[in-house]
């Protein structure tokens, strides 16, 4: 009997390339799939003529390709620009322009490389699906659930990413690197003879090239024939006072610091952005500092959903050290309140906040 058939998601970095080639050479029977997500021709004002460092450029398309034909395996690129554009990048512009600050990775692994690669996988008659992601997934023998944890690999560990995943889409997901560090897969790609074994990790995201939000706000609004809205405005302090004026409030987050344009004896931080008084408002670090959250949308991973309070630790940015809380049901049971047993810096409005237990990822959801 044939054995099951896995698509790789393969997307030309090291990570999911040594993916493919440990399941190939221990006899897996494997198919690569690469997602086409972005047109790189598109807004050339904003291309900088450097391409390193993005996820999913063509040069990924490439070595993915490159890698699939050294390893033997079928492979086949699909087009996903239409889903990508409507469900990851028409929600960042829109979030932006509404004060808040979103995390397109995050809507990328909920909506297009895990819902819609399922999708794709089966029609090329995979059941299952295998990807790069630094996590783990087990199965508790007693409730049946599908639990993710965290990596073994803390300094790589994607799960704040990955909080969205429901359980039929971790039934059908394999995450070979959840166990290994960093080094050890790229010593794994080298011993395999894989040539994007030194490859640089993927830091920018795809579709803003020069990390500058705001101009691509400005040029994809332009490329759709919508004129940018009107959102400059004034900046104020706490206390409502007038210390300035901004040209949009969408060119600013919580917790920013430079590029204000105001001349203060101590240091000024956005505490909030209002898009309807079209305000910026700023402050202290300590008027950073909040003791409490709401969440909406949350995805209860590796537990059902709560009906009483529950200890955790809880990750308000991906690169935030996970702090103790208290999570709170509340009467609406898609949303949870989160108590803080110390004030949290720049909790932001549109950001992912991920619960955990240890190792456990509990459930997931958006800052309110």
């Amino acid at each position: 009997m044939s054995k099951e058939l896995i698509a790789v998601a393969m997307s030309g970095g090291v990570d999911s390339s040594a993916v493919a080639a440990m399941m190939k050479h221990r006899g897996d029977n494997i198919v690569g799939l690469t997602m086409q997500l972005w047109n790189q021709r598109r807004l050339p004002e904003l291309a900088t003529g450097e391409q390193s460092g993005r996820c999913c450029s063509i040069d990924d398309v490439y070595d993915a390709r490159y890698v699939a034909q050294l390893l033997d395996i079928p492979y086949y690129v699909v087009n996903f620009e239409e889903q990508f554009e409507k469900s990851v990048v028409k929600p960042f512009v829109d979030d932006y322009l509404h004060g808040r600050t979103p995390i397109p990775c995050t809507l990328c692994n909920n909506f297009i490389k895990f819902d819609q690669f399922l999708e794709m996988a089966e029609g090329v008659g995979a059941r299952k699906i295998a990807t790069g992601h630094y996590a783990r997934i087990v199965q508790d023998d007693e409730t049946g659930r599908y639990q993710m944890l965290r990596s073994v690999d803390s300094t790589k560990d994607q799960t704040y990413f990955l909080c969205g995943l429901t359980q039929p889409m971790l039934a059908r997901t394999i995450f070979p690197l959840g166990g290994h560090n960093k080094s050890e897969v790229r010593q794994i790609a080298r011993d395999l003879g894989l040539p994007v074994a030194e490859k640089n990790d993927s830091q920018e995201i795809c579709f803003v090239p020069n990390g500058d939000y705001a101009g691509f706000i400005d040029a994809y609004l332009k490329e759709q024939g919508a004129a940018a809205p009107d959102l400059a405005g004034e900046v104020v302090t706490t206390d409502g006072k007038v210390i300035g004026e901004h040209s949009g409030v969408h060119k600013y987050t919580v917790g920013q610091r430079r590029g204000l344009g105001i001349a203060a004896r101590d240091p000024l931080y956005v505490i909030s952005t209002e898009p309807q008084s079209r305000r910026v408002v700023v402050g202290s670090n300590e008027d950073l500092l909040t003791p409490k959250l709401e969440a909406r949308d949350v995805n209860w991973i590796s537990i059902a959903a709560i009906t009483e309070p529950r200890r955790a630790h809880v990750r308000i940015r991906n690169r935030h050290i996970p702090a103790a809380a208290t999570i709170l049901p509340t009467s609406d049971p898609s949303r949870v309140a989160v108590h803080f047993d110390e004030p949290q810096r720049a909790v932001t409005p549109g950001q992912g906040v991920v619960m955990y237990d240890r190792d456990l990822v509990l459930a997931g959801g958006w800052i309110v």
